[in-house]
C-alpha cells in the first residue's frame, strides 16, 4: 500500500494524478517499479514501446512462462489503484517466492504496461498490443495535444519505434496471462466479497457522430425554421440512455459533446458526439449499436439535419480461460472466501493479451465501485487477499 501511495504522487499535473504514456512521471514510475522488481529477484528491462518487463526464472531451464501484470499509466485526474494495483500485487507475490527460495516449474514474466488508457495519443492497449504482436505501426504517426508524435515520444522515452516488432513475444506460447485489477464496479461490495473472478471482458463499439444543421442568429431565426444540430444531438443522447436501460447488461455512453460555433446567441450549426456501447454478448452489443445508429439517422432526417457517422473501434467480448478461472476459483475457495464470478464492463490489457495466450483476471473490491476518480479506494485487507489468491493460484498451476 505504501508503494501504491508512492506511485500515486508521480504525476505530470500538480494537485491531481495524471500519468500519460512516455511522460516524465511515467519514467519515474518505471524507475521505482524496476527497483522493486529487482529486489524481488527479477531481471528487469524496458522494451522499445516502454513496457517494463521483470523476469523471475523457474526451476526448469527452457521451461514455459506465465505472464502476470497490469498497466502503470492513468487517466486524467485518476485514482491510484487502477492499473498499478495489479503490478504491485504481482511483485509482492514474486517477492514471497524469492524470499522463500521457492521456484516454480515455469518462469514468471511480470509486465508493467506503458499505455493502457490511451490518454496521450488515444492508443488504447499500446503496451500490451506491442507484446501480443497486434501493434499498428500507423499509430506511430499519432500526434498529441502538444504536436508531438508518438514516434518522437517513444524515442525520448528510450525506445526505438523502428524496432517495435522486437517487443513482440516470440518464445513458446505462454501458459497464460493473469491480471489483478480493482473491480471498478459495485458487485463485490454488494456481495460482501473481497475478490472476484472475471468470466469475460465485455466487447465494445465506439463511434463519432456529427450532426450538421445550420447556424443562425438566436434572436431572428423562427423556431419552425431552425436546423438546430444540438437539439437533434440531445434527442440522440436521451435515446442512448433509453436503449441502455431497456436491455439488461447493456451500457451505452455519450461522453463527449462538441458544439459549433458555441456562442450563446447563435443556433448550433454542428455538434459532434461520441458513442460507447458495451455488452458481454457480441450479438446483443452489435444489434444495440445498430439500433442506436439507425435511430440517430431517423432523428436527423426528421429535423433536416445531415448526419455523419464514423466507427472508431470495435472489440469482441473476450472470454476468460475456463482452466485459469477454475484455478483462481479454487484458490479463493481454499482461502475461505466466497467465489464470485462476474463480467467486466471495462476494457483491460487482458483484451490485447488474449491474441497471444489464455487470459484470466482477479478483481479486488473497491469502495462504492468508484474508479477513474481520485476517490478510488481499496481496503488493505482485500489487497492482502488478492496477494494470497494469486500466490496460491500459481502454486496450483505448478502442480497441474
Amino acid at each position: 500500500m505504501e508503494r501504491l501511495d508512492i506511485l500515486g504522487t508521480l504525476s505530470q499535473e500538480a494537485g491531481r494524478l495524471t500519468r500519460s504514456y512516455a511522460s516524465e512521471s511515467m519514467r519515474r514510475a518505471n524507475e521505482h517499479v524496476a527497483g522493486w522488481m529487482r529486489a524481488a529477484g527479477m531481471a528487469v528491462r524496458q522494451d522499445n514501446v516502454g513496457n517494463l518487463r521483470g523476469r523471475f526464472e523457474g526451476s526448469r531451464v527452457g521451461g514455459p512462462t506465465l505472464l502476470v501484470g497490469s498497466h502503470l499509466d492513468s487517466v486524467r485526474d485518476a485514482g491510484k489503484y487502477d492499473g498499478p494495483l495489479g503490478v504491485i500485487v504481482a511483485i509482492e507475490v514474486v517477492q514471497r517466492f524469492h524470499d522463500s527460495a521457492k521456484r516454480l516449474p515455469f518462469a514468471l514474466e511480470l509486465l508493467a504496461f506503458a499505455d493502457e488508457e490511451g490518454l496521450r495519443f488515444g492508443s488504447t492497449y499500446l503496451g500490451s498490443a506491442a507484446l501480443a504482436g497486434t501493434f499498428d505501426a500507423a499509430d506511430l504517426d499519432r500526434i498529441d495535444a502538444d504536436g508531438i508524435s508518438m514516434r518522437a515520444a517513444m524515442r525520448r522515452f528510450g525506445g526505438d519505434p523502428d524496432r517495435i516488432g522486437g517487443d513482440r513475444w516470440t518464445a513458446a506460447r505462454p501458459l497464460g496471462y493473469l491480471e489483478v485489477h480493482i473491480e471498478q464496479g459495485p458487485v463485490l461490495e454488494s456481495r460482501g466479497a473481497p475478490v472476484g473472478i472475471v468470466s469475460a471482458i465485455a466487447g465494445q463499439n465506439r463511434y463519432v457522430l456529427t450532426f450538421k444543421g445550420e447556424a443562425g442568429h438566436a434572436g431572428t431565426v423562427p423556431m419552425d425554421r431552425r436546423r438546430d444540430a444540438l437539439v437533434a444531438a440531445a434527442q440522440f443522447v436521451l435515446a442512448v440512455e433509453t436503449e441502455a436501460r431497456t436491455l439488461p447488461g447493456l451500457v451505452a455512453t455519450v461522453g463527449q459533446v462538441a458544439v459549433q460555433p458555441g456562442a450563446t446567441n447563435v443556433v448550433p450549426g454542428e455538434v459532434t458526439v461520441s458513442l460507447d456501447v458495451r455488452h458481454p454478448g457480441d450479438s446483443e452489443r452489435v444489434a444495440a449499436a445498430r439500433r442506436l445508429l439507425e435511430g440517430a439517422a431517423y432523428m436527423a432526417k426528421r429535423r433536416n439535419i445531415h448526419l455523419n457517422t464514423r466507427q472508431l473501434s470495435e472489440s469482441a467480448t473476450v472470454p476468460c480461460s475456463p482452466n485459469l478461472v477454475a484455478t483462481l476459483s479454487q484458490a479463493v475457495r481454499e482461502l475461505g472466501h466466497p467465489v464470485v464470478e462476474l463480467a467486466s464492463g471495462a476494457g483491460h490489457d487482458a483484451v490485447a493479451m488474449s491474441a497471444l495466450t489464455d487470459v484470466a483476471m482477479l478483481f479486488v473490491r473497491c469502495k462504492g465501485g468508484v474508479s477513474h476518480n481520485p476517490a478510488e479506494s481499496v481496503e488493505t485487507a482485500d489487497v492482502g487477499v488478492a496477494i494470497d489468491v494469486l500466490g496460491r493460484a500459481l502454486e496450483l498451476l505448478a502442480t497441474a
